[in-house]
């Protein structure tokens, strides 16, 4: 970790909108850097949205670097591995060469990163909506507040405000599945025989199209991913239509039977949002704010979480802020560019449903080390 500088000298000020984890994960590295960071959350609470979350090695080298990965570690899991089932039958069982990869409940994470933040001393303000910035380095408050800053970061999110005040081109194309995550019981001693401590991506393709996507976050909590087709009334119903579930996937019905229970499940779209740029004077845009991807390589956090962290190694490196922001997107936006492309791609085809589609063009982003910025992992 990097010395705080408090010297008012050389202290720079930065305003991050949204405390979600590219926003946390900003407002942290920015601090260690010595920076003073107000981050701010519209809502009254800070908490995770969602239900469980994929971390590979180079969300992990982000926490290390955060001084966070030991907290998040304890409570988590690593399956064995990562196995495909296509009608009930395995095809596949991907290890990643060692890989390392990591799941977990998406409130453990967020708690661990928001500790963090409080301890390096980010000023934390929730009930504070960011409305619009400027790319002269102002931020506008709900309350009408305008604040001056060297840096402002939008990391609020899909439907950023930030973005949209600048006017960033943007394209957003939605997929034909969408999704349902839960966090329900593991009941692994109710599933009987089977590598239940695996990863395992359940397909169906006849008669209906579904998939459960089973990833054990650790040996009391069980996240799972429920995909059907937008126009599949029974499969997106939201809370669970649990005969249709069942039937398709009896073996799990100790588990659905929790999740049918769930009244706060909801069915979203998969969805790609794609920046003409990132940044905008002193303005960078992180996260589902810059690069919302489908879920099928499981990098959405952990290309926000290292595009996020690389923004503060940057703006270190360079004399000007707004010069930093063009060479951090330059150098970073590719590896996002091409993930977010091959997640589409696999989403649009059903292509996970082969097995052994983690190739190592699939896995560019989980091999990156951003502390480093090298490829450290073999392919």
């Amino acid at each position: 970790m990097a010395n705080i500088n408090n010297s008012p000298s050389k202290t720079r000020r930065a305003e991050v909108a949204g405390a979600g984890f590219a926003g946390l994960t900003a407002a942290i590295a920015l601090r260690q850097n010595g920076w003073d960071v107000r981050l701010h959350e519209r809502s009254g609470e800070l908490r995770a949205f969602g239900a469980g979350i994929y971390l590979w090695h180079n969300g992990l080298r982000v926490l290390e670097a955060l001084d966070s990965l030991n907290e998040v570690l304890q409570g988590t899991h690593t399956p064995p591995a990562y196995e495909t089932w296509m009608h009930n039958k395995s095809v596949s069982k991907e290890t990643f060469n060692g890989l390392p990869w990591r799941i977990m409940t998406r409130s453990h994470l967020h708690n661990a990163l928001v500790a963090r933040a409080k301890a390096v001393g980010v000023d934390i303000r929730v009930n504070s909506e960011a409305v619009a910035a400027d790319p002269s380095g102002q931020l506008t408050l709900q309350t009408g507040e305008v604040i001056e800053a060297d840096l402002i970061v939008g990391a609020d999110g899909v439907s950023s405000k930030v973005r949209d005040s600048i006017g960033f081109k943007q394209e957003r194309w939605g997929s034909k599945d969408g999704i349902i995550r839960l966090i329900v019981p593991r009941k692994k001693a109710e599933l009987g025989y089977g590598e239940w401590d695996n990863t395992i991506d359940m397909w169906n393709h006849w008669p209906r199209v579904q998939r459960i996507l089973y990833s054990p976050c650790n040996d009391e909590e069980l996240y799972l991913g429920l995909m059907a087709p937008s126009d599949d009334p029974r499969g997106s119903r939201v809370p669970l239509d649990l005969e249709v579930w069942v039937e398709m996937f009896p073996f799990l019905e100790p588990c659905l039977v929790e999740a049918a229970k769930l009244q706060s499940a909801r069915y979203d779209r998969y969805e790609t949002t794609k920046l003409d740029s990132w940044t905008r004077g002193k303005v960078a845009l992180v996260g589902d704010a810059a690069h919302a991807m489908c879920p099928a390589l499981a990098q959405g956090a952990g290309c926000a979480m290292v595009n996020a962290f690389s923004l503060s190694q940057d703006v270190e490196a360079h004399g000007s802020v707004e010069d930093a922001l063009v060479a951090w997107e330059t150098r970073i936006r590719p590896i996002t560019d091409r993930t977010q492309q091959i997640s589409a791609d696999y989403a649009a085809n059903r292509s996970l449903s082969k097995g052994n589609m983690f190739t190592p063009e699939a896995l560019e982003a989980a091999r990156y080390d951003p502390i480093k910025g090298v490829y450290s992992w073999p392919q």
